[in-house]
């Protein structure tokens, strides 16, 4: 029920943003266009934060560092990979991108900016802690502000209806079957956990306050903890491939996003890959967050 309301809520927003767009004064439409390219670097600084924050409220996060890396990195690329595979099978001439030195230069200064942006959050974090003072921060509001300026702008926006072939379902698919496979890799590096447990981690696709919550409740605290890890990484890996090779290959970043390409990363997505691959990436966030609750219940209780 929790997932169908925050689903609801990003639609709501995103609907609102829509329709609401060709009523507003047309200077208010330039200050949104004008300010929605910094949007995703505060996007950035409040994943940064909040990851800082759960590392804090952890007893033992060095202890449960390696699991949560290790399936994060080996899903965000497997989902990348697969997906990359199978477009060059389906439908070649869709899988790349345009590629130019402006491009080229375009993303080096995006990735740093990312980078900049998370550094800011970690260090922000860092100064409250040393402070004294207790924070607890949730970006969600601040995500909802974006998706309804997101709905103006694509309002302003003409899509062909290619977006709505049966490829894009190739997508999702790719990211659960890149994420089982990767997770199968993790199975014997991994000795400390059951396969189940490990299935489950790679089910969260980044939606890290549903997977560490929902683990917690149904299994245990510690599963829970790394979920949530996992699922922030995992977040954090989908962000850097989006602004590395996005522009390139823009539906295989989209894919590595999992649910985040709805919400948090929708921002990168639009600004790396294009507002074309907007659609793109909301049908397959959405895709992954309604299965999301679904497929690590049933591999956890498999």
């Amino acid at each position: 029920m929790t997932s169908l309301i925050l689903v609801l809520q990003i639609f709501l927003a995103l609907g609102l943003g829509f329709l609401s767009a060709k009523k507003l004064p047309v200077p208010v439409q330039k200050l949104i266009f004008k300010i929605l390219p910094y949007f995703s670097y505060l996007l950035l600084i409040s994943v940064s934060l909040e990851l800082f924050q759960a590392l804090q409220q952890l007893q033992h996060p060095l202890y449960i560092l390696k699991p949560a890396l290790l399936i994060a990195l080996l899903t965000s690329l497997g989902s990348f990979l697969v997906c990359l595979f199978a477009y060059q099978w389906l439908d070649r001439s869709s899988v790349k991108g345009s590629i130019s030195l402006h491009l080229f230069l375009k993303a080096i200064k995006n990735i740093s900016y990312a980078l900049l942006a998370l550094m800011a959050g970690a260090g922000i974090g860092w100064l409250i802690k040393l402070s004294g003072n207790e924070y607890s921060f949730n970006s969600w509001y601040l995500l909802l502000v974006f998706i309804l300026l997101i709905g103006v702008e694509l309002a302003h926006t003409h899509f062909d209806r290619a977006w709505l072939s049966w490829k894009i379902l190739v997508v999702p698919l790719a990211a659960f079957i890149g994420s089982g496979l990767a997770a199968l890799l993790c199975i014997p590096l991994l000795q400390s956990y059951t396969a189940n447990e490990i299935l489950a981690l790679a089910q969260g696709y980044g939606w890290y306050s549903m997977s560490g919550i929902l683990l917690s409740q149904i299994h245990s605290p510690q599963l829970g903890s790394i979920a949530l890890l996992t699922d922030l990484f995992r977040e954090v890996f989908a962000i850097l491939l989006m602004y590395c090779i996005g522009w390139r290959f823009p539906r295989s970043a989209i894919s590595s996003a999992g649910a985040t390409s709805m919400d948090v990363t929708l921002a990168m997505v639009k600004q790396s890959c294009g507002t074309h691959y907007v659609p793109h990436a909301m049908m397959s966030g959405l895709i992954l967050t309604l299965l999301a609750p679904l497929l690590i219940s049933f591999f956890i209780f498999l």
